[in-house]
């Protein structure tokens, strides 16, 4: 039987030395408007697949920003390569999530601690419920620094999901929000994962861009705005790792 492989240890050249430290959106484009935002000194390490990749400087540090695509298996993949054949120690998510408890709200910055999911990623590594959890240092960190912002900020745990349409869904995100998850994902588990497994650091912080039990939806534009705070957040928390 032939097995079909063709993962970033394929995929990224080596036009640039990869941080230690990288910022990780599921969308390669807003990797790319990081990169032109807040770095300098700026290089494309990767575009295969479109899954664009970049090094640069922020505050005089090396950081990396790269997408991971949808969903726990393009996480997993992407995490496991940067941590186990990149020197990457630590990665934080950035991304999007839609809010179930009812004192978050668009806009709104969630930090999460640790999560639950429907995923069977978990399941290769044999020792049972294995619970996905962020390094606390990173975690610290990003508190602190949310807090020195003065944005709207909630630390807890999330849902990462399987599933994006789920018939059932309603029954089940009335379980989650009462079982207290501010918000629902589909890609942090898989990144706690994988930095546990390798014994190194990961944390995902979210910008809530819709809430399932409330009429809250940002525009496109809201969500492009809104995201900034986020955005400075994860990079101010990431120099305090970089080199």
């Amino acid at each position: 039987m032939t097995v079909y492989k063709e993962s970033i240890s394929a995929c990224i050249g080596q036009k640039a030395e990869i941080a230690k430290v990288v910022l990780m959106p599921g969308d390669p484009l807003r990797a790319k408007k990081v990169a032109d935002t807040y770095l300098s000194d700026v290089v494309c390490f990767n575009d295969v697949r479109n899954m664009l990749g970049y090094t640069g400087t922020y505050k005089g540090k090396k950081i990396s920003v790269m997408g991971h695509g949808m969903g726990i298996p393009s996480v997993g993949l992407y995490t496991h390569e940067l941590f186990t054949q990149f020197g990457v120690e630590s990665i934080i998510r950035i991304g999007s999530a839609g809010a179930l408890a009812m004192d978050v709200n668009t806009s709104d910055i969630v930090i999460a601690e640790a999560c639950t999911t429907n995923s069977n990623y978990g399941n290769q590594y044999g020792i049972g419920q294995f619970a996905p959890c962020a390094d606390f240092d990173l975690l610290e960190t990003a508190v602190n620094k949310a807090r020195a912002k003065g944005c709207n900020f909630k630390v807890g745990k999330i849902f990462s999901s399987d599933f994006f349409y789920n018939p059932k869904a309603g029954e089940i995100n009335e379980k989650l929000r009462d079982y207290g998850h501010l918000a629902i994902e589909m890609e942090s588990a898989g990144l706690y994962w994988e930095a546990a497994v390798n014994r190194k650091r990961a944390l995902t912080i979210l910008s809530i861009s819709d809430h399932l039990f409330k009429k809250q939806a940002l525009t496109s534009e809201q969500i492009r705005d809104s995201f900034t705070d986020m955005m400075e957040i994860a990079l101010d928390t990431a120099w305090e790792f970089a080199e």
